[in-house]
């Protein structure tokens, strides 16, 4: 009994799509590199400055529309 992965030459719906997609918009990966340097990719943090930010926070009150005097 042969599964549907193990018949050669077998490509699913999906697999079809995406590349008539690729074919048919040859930039589209390279787009999709740069839509993710854009939101994913970041520079790396500095840890003095991280660590200075995290010293100088103030902390906020636990009902902030008390006034306190």
């Amino acid at each position: 009994m042969k599964f549907s992965k193990q018949i050669n030459g077998y490509q699913s719906d999906i697999t079809k799509f995406v590349e008539e997609l690729k074919q048919n918009n040859p930039k589209l990966e390279e787009q999709q590199l740069a839509g993710r340097a854009l939101l994913w990719d970041k520079t790396p943090i500095d840890l003095d400055s991280q660590l200075r930010s995290k010293e100088s926070r103030v902390d906020q009150q636990p009902y902030v529309y008390q006034n306190n005097h």
